[in-house]
């Protein structure tokens, strides 16, 4: 794979930069308010309302991601928080319309599969309302039983390692709102205090030495493997937060830098580089590699991109939304919000570790996809 220069890596990002802008504005809905999007080409608002909702809070941050929402204006920004929380209940939590019972399923237990669900459009709900709206401070009743230690010591005791990328989505989340009410003063902090100890300790108990990763069946099974890479960066954002030093990051840069710097789906490359950029920031393993590699997958991912300007997922197969099994469904190979924005999280970090300052990236805060350390000094 032929590596370009620092130049001309740089005008090619702006190149896609541009374009992508253009057909995030493409995805635009005539008659919502301004900045709700469809969440692809194929998406037909009509049928589906509800998949707006991962349509827009998918734009929203890629748009602050690109250009810091320079476009929005302050009218604009209160009216599409006030339609984003129009998918918001009493306690807090956020839901796609046109969900249900038997529409759904993560796993067995009912229950489980809609907390998944629910955790999940939630965080990513919050990270376009902060972007829009930095100062406002979240609802986050659903979260507070969390705080209680028999409580969140009994979730944990169920989380399932068997699939870790699953239970990695649900910490990272609970994470994310423990995280927001300290911030926001929500609770009393001895609470979210201790929460986070109980968070750190069960980690701690069940993370391989080998690879730094959590999950079952990981050194023996390639796939089982990937899948605890991938759920274990989400875990890590909590390291990252808080200033803790994480055990056994080297290790972990050791297994990403064995993978292939070719295009894999949209959660893969962003998982890698997101370890790989943080590592290069944290700790001193293997930055030349580390950065041998995060070019060749920065020109990967540049090569991509559609000929409208978005990013597709996989080339084939079926996308759906996560935990929608019987709903919204759409060709992969085409392009949409998701898939734009976390290649676009992934060309950034990249971008941001090569050239320090070149461009004003808009990282998200809140812990999750997105989310990017700040860097010191």
């Amino acid at each position: 794979m032929k590596i370009d220069t620092d130049a001309a890596l740089q005008t090619r990002i702006e190149r896609a930069r541009t374009r992508t802008l253009a057909w995030l504005d493409a995805m635009r809905v005539p008659g919502l308010p301004d900045g709700v999007t469809r969440i692809s080409a194929a998406h037909d608002p009509t049928r589906w309302p509800g998949v707006l909702l991962p349509g827009t809070y998918n734009s929203v941050m890629c748009w602050h991601l690109l250009d810091g929402l320079s476009g929005v204006t302050a009218e604009a920004r209160i009216g599409l928080v006030d339609w984003l929380h129009r998918h918001r209940s009493s306690d807090g939590i956020f839901r796609v319309f046109g969900m249900t019972d038997v529409d759904v399923y993560k796993k067995a237990d009912p229950d489980e599969t809609w907390r998944y669900i629910d955790f999940h459009v939630t965080n990513y709900a919050l990270g376009a309302v902060e972007a829009l709206d930095p100062g406002l401070a979240p609802l986050l009743t659903f979260a507070r039983p969390w705080l209680d230690p028999l409580t969140l010591k009994a979730w944990l005791s169920d989380r399932d390692l068997r699939d870790p990328w699953q239970e990695g989505n649900n910490i990272v989340n609970l994470d994310s709102f423990l995280l927001l009410m300290r911030r926001f003063d929500l609770a009393e902090p001895a609470q979210i205090e201790r929460a986070l100890t109980i968070l750190f300790d069960w980690h701690d108990r069940l993370q391989e030495p080998a690879t730094g990763f959590w999950g079952v069946g990981q050194l023996s099974e390639a796939r089982a493997g990937l899948e605890a890479m991938a759920g274990s960066m989400h875990s890590y954002h909590l390291w990252y937060a808080t200033g803790r030093p994480l055990r056994y990051h080297d290790k972990a840069v050791d297994y990403a830098l064995a993978r292939p710097s070719e295009i894999d789906t949209a959660c893969i490359d962003v998982d890698l580089v997101d370890l790989l950029v943080h590592a290069s920031m944290l700790i001193d393993h293997r930055r030349d590699d580390t950065v041998d590699w995060l070019r060749r997958k920065l020109v990967a991912l540049l090569a991509f991109q559609a000929a409208d300007g978005g990013f597709p997922d996989e080339l084939t197969g079926i996308r759906r939304e996560d935990g929608w099994v019987r709903g919204y469904e759409e060709p992969q190979g085409i392009s949409n919000t998701f898939s734009t924005w976390f290649r676009w999280i992934a060309i950034a970090m990249i971008a941001d570790l090569l050239w320090p300052g070149w461009r004003a990236w808009r990282f998200r805060r809140m812990v999750g996809i997105g989310y990017r350390l700040e860097r010191s000094g």
